[in-house]
């Protein structure tokens, strides 16, 4: 019986191994061979290469069929009894939750729309002019710097703010326009209020005749349907490159203690021809605010970085509802 033949006959693993180690092995029958070749001539090492290479096919593919043979009986001795199952019945020990975060998007998406927004989102690796130039922030403004914000390929960044969402808007729709736009940004920094990434909420009004007694009025409305209580509410003068005037909003969230909740303004001119809009016909305002940071107040929740552990017992021991009880 040939070679070929008695790897052909072989029924366990064992044995296959112990052939392939007399043939292939240290001192196999064909590495001594293979290390006389020098020795011999061009026909006689082709046809000697040719051998060899059967060999370790015919090794190889014996070596395959009786792995799928030893799978195929495992999986014949582990059938499931479908009787056993069925008595000891298939229950559920606990239910799915909703993570802090998708559960405040969903709050604040149902407030927001039931105020009249429309919902956008857009790429978050976006380009210059959407992420920076457009949004009236020049090329020597320190949002730009390395320490701020992630840049890419391309000249390219991870988008710092959810801002671009509403260029791309106006660039598309035009105006009249009321919309708000969530989804993920990215900027350097991580503690225990800050994290690297982080959701943002951003709304836009852009309309005839808008004032900032608008943007005050939505802004209070939106913050006491989310809270559920009506709050106190303090402005205070700043600065950002995309509205004039800008506003930082606090609201009184205990007595005596203000927290300051999100930034806001009435969009800048040049933010307006920037997307070929006329400052002179149409004013609007914009407001944005951390996600992050409003599910933190609104479920007393202290480190932000807890969002990102993936731990269900934490969302329990935090009392987030289960799917199961969400209606």
């Amino acid at each position: 019986m040939n070679m070929l033949e008695q790897i052909k006959q072989i029924k366990n693993p064992e044995d296959l191994t112990a052939l392939h180690s007399s043939v292939f092995g240290k001192n196999g029958t064909m590495t001594v061979r293979l290390k006389d070749m020098k020795n011999l001539d061009n026909d006689s090492r082709a046809a000697l290469n040719a051998e060899s290479a059967e060999l370790r096919d015919a090794f190889k593919h014996a070596q395959e069929e009786l792995e799928h043979a030893a799978m195929m009986n495992a999986l014949e001795s582990q059938k499931l009894d479908a009787a056993a199952i069925t008595g000891y019945g298939l229950r559920v020990t606990d239910n799915g939750r909703l993570h802090p975060l998708s559960q405040c998007m969903s709050e604040v998406s149902t407030v927001l729309t039931e105020m009249g927004y429309s919902l956008r989102t857009g790429p978050e690796i976006e380009d210059d002019w959407h992420n920076f130039t457009a949004l009236n922030t020049p090329p020597h403004h320190p949002a730009r710097d390395m320490q701020d914000t992630f840049f890419v390929s391309g000249g390219n960044v991870m988008r710092t703010q959810t801002s671009a969402v509403q260029i791309r808007s106006m660039e598309k729709d035009g105006v009249p326009i009321k919309i708000f736009s969530a989804g993920t940004t990215y900027r350097r920094e991580m503690d225990a209020t800050h994290s690297p990434m982080f959701h943002q909420i951003e709304g836009l009004v852009v309309d005839r005749r808008i004032t900032l007694s608008d943007m005050v009025g939505d802004i209070k409305t939106f913050l006491e349907r989310f809270f559920e209580r009506e709050l106190n509410m303090r402005i205070r003068p700043s600065y950002f490159p995309f509205t004039e005037p800008s506003v930082e909003i606090d609201v009184e969230w205990k007595p005596g203690k203000w927290l300051e909740i999100m930034g806001a303004g009435m969009v800048h001119p040049n933010v307006l021809c920037n997307v070929k809009i006329n400052p002179n016909e149409f004013q609007g305002f914009a407001f944005g605010f951390g996600l992050d940071r409003l599910a933190m107040l609104k479920y007393g929740l202290s480190d932000i970085r807890e969002f990102f552990g993936g731990d269900a017992r934490w969302l329990k021991a935090n009392g987030f509802e289960t799917l199961g009880d969400k209606k």
